[in-house]
């Protein structure tokens, strides 16, 4: 595995750009078009990885350490799911669950289960529940990030690194390329998967109040032509990261990316840079057996 991984990068930088075959490790090979057009974006950093492989298909400015900001909470999820202490246990939202920055969707009383804290923490990004949630496993939070740490040399994600598990330090960093990597690992998680694919989510919490959480991810909104159907994303924000997005991407024929961009125009624009390269790969790329 190490050695295909090296072959791939290699062949991505020496040769993929003109139209020679990229091994991968499965049975498909992959070549660019020659006379291939410049893949557009306005993100300041993006990658395109194959789903299912450790093969990246485009890279831009792609090892450039910046923060991440609530693309953390994918790594709070996989840390939690390790330490997860039953779906059905109630938790009572209380003050050390209150930090400042984005929509409160749970408040100081409310008495949830462990199930609807992790969607509300991945469906709205909401960063009381995500607190709530480390608060829940059973770890304080120097030991939950810790964790996170710890998972990412697991993965070999050599520049990534976390201070909270919110996503509001600007020292939760990564680069484009690792973010892909992490955002794999994830979305195998078929918790993880489901949660960042529900536009919205309802529940009711213990004391009998109605919750209605909305994603973050506004290409499941996507009200356009359905040329791609998304198997997860993460939204991220921070005045320091800039607006940023992971997303897993499937095409008609079938075909997977997971497509990064960091720092991107704005709001709207890091969805339409996360379809327009995952458009771009799916165009100028032939997947031959």
């Amino acid at each position: 595995m190490f050695w295909t991984t090296i072959v791939n990068i290699i062949t991505t930088l020496f040769f993929g750009f003109h139209g020679v075959p990229a091994v991968t490790s499965g049975a498909e090979s992959l070549i660019l078009n020659p006379g291939a057009p410049k893949a557009q974006m306005s993100a300041e950093r993006g990658a395109v990885l194959a789903a299912n492989d450790r093969f990246f298909l485009f890279a831009e400015r792609a090892d450039e350490v910046q923060p991440i900001a609530s693309i953390t909470k994918l790594m709070t999820a996989l840390v939690f799911l390790d330490n997860n202490p039953g779906w059905d246990k109630a938790y009572t939202i209380t003050e050390a669950d209150k930090v400042e920055g984005g929509r409160l969707n749970l408040f100081l009383g409310d008495e949830v289960t462990v199930k609807d804290l992790f969607y509300t923490s991945l469906v709205a990004s909401d960063n009381g529940a995500t607190l709530a949630l480390v608060h829940a496993s059973g770890l304080s939070e120097e030991e939950f990030v810790k964790k996170m740490n710890e998972q990412a040399v697991k993965l070999g994600l050599k520049q990534t690194s976390f201070s909270d598990p919110v996503g509001l330090s600007e020292y939760n960093l990564s680069t484009a390329r690792e973010v892909a990597l992490l955002a794999q690992a994830a979305f195998k998680r078929s918790e993880i998967s489901e949660a960042t694919t529900k536009p919205d989510y309802l529940f009711m919490t213990l004391n009998g109040r109605e919750k209605k959480i909305e994603s973050t991810d506004y290409l499941l909104f996507d009200s356009g032509e359905k040329t791609l159907t998304v198997l997860g994303g993460k939204t991220g924000y921070t005045e320091k990261a800039g607006y940023c997005f992971v997303g897993r991407l499937k095409n008609s024929a079938g075909r997977e990316v997971i497509s990064v961009v960091l720092n991107s125009q704005d709001k709207n624009g890091r969805f339409k840079d996360s379809k327009s390269l995952a458009n771009w790969v799916f165009t100028n790329y032939d997947w031959i057996k």
